[in-house]
């Protein structure tokens, strides 16, 4: 039984560090599908950014427009590519075969890639890219070590390094603070990402948005109904507590000659 316990601690350790585990920490966000804006915003990211290489075969393009709020002419002119047809699904033009030889491996499809991985994951991902000379793209990434993925969007987020610099200590996340003077502790630390300053288009809260906005849509494209159910859920709860009034005068009623 020693080898089987062994075994299954050891693959649950791969799977956290494939997800981006205690190996790097995630940053935390909240979706919402209710933010129609955001999600626009991330659609328009992933068709400018993402599609060229990333599809996402499981979301057709009409239900998209329908849940965004957006006319179909509309999606037609500015998001479906050229020759489809709005009731197509999120197919892309680049052959398997040649994406394998250009980056090593096929580029995954996205559609359900936040639902695999976590918003969280994603999120920290799209922004922890940095330098790296000695990998063939000349970059690397903090949660996705050795990524075969270049750094499409570091126009706008800009230049990113490692350095070694003055930083707080975190435990679990959390900023260690001094318990007399109530300052964050702080120490040298190395392999801190730091934009090189100038080198991008955009401030890093204006980067921080516009990635969330792409991880909102992915978030969403990956179950597009969720929103919807949630909705017929409070009403079926609503259901629920009025049935059960009625349920229980009914008991009562049957009940009442019975001592």
């Amino acid at each position: 039984m020693k080898w089987v316990a062994t075994f299954v601690l050891s693959m649950m350790s791969s799977l956290a560090l494939a997800a981006g585990g205690p190996s790097y920490p995630l940053e935390s966000i909240e979706t919402d599908y209710n933010d129609t804006a955001s999600l626009q915003r991330g659609m328009a990211t992933y068709k400018h950014y993402c599609m060229g290489c990333h599809s996402l075969e499981y979301q057709r393009y009409e239900r998209t427009a329908r849940d965004l709020g957006i006319d179909p002419d509309v999606m037609v002119e500015a998001i479906v590519p050229s020759g489809k047809k709005i009731g197509d699904l999120g197919t892309i033009a680049m052959p398997s075969e040649g994406a394998a030889a250009w980056f090593g491996a096929p580029p995954p499809d996205l559609t359900l890639v936040a639902r695999k991985r976590s918003p969280d994951w994603v999120y920290t991902y799209m922004k922890t890219f940095y330098v790296d000379p000695s990998r063939p793209l000349g970059v690397n990434n903090k949660v996705f070590a050795k990524v075969g993925m270049p750094h499409v969007l570091e126009p706008l987020q800009g230049v990113q390094r490692t350095v070694c610099k003055e930083a707080p200590i975190r435990v679990d996340g959390q900023v260690q603070t001094d318990p007399i003077s109530g300052q964050p502790m702080t120490e040298n630390q190395c392999g801190i990402l730091e934009v090189v300053e100038g080198t991008g288009q955009l401030t890093e809260a204006e980067y921080d948005q516009l990635i969330y906005d792409l991880v909102n849509f992915l978030e969403y494209v990956g179950e597009p109904s969720k929103a919807q159910s949630h909705d017929i859920g409070i009403y079926v709860l609503l259901f629920l507590l009025v049935f059960f009034v009625f349920a229980y005068l009914l008991k009562r009623e049957y009940w009442k000659d019975v001592h």
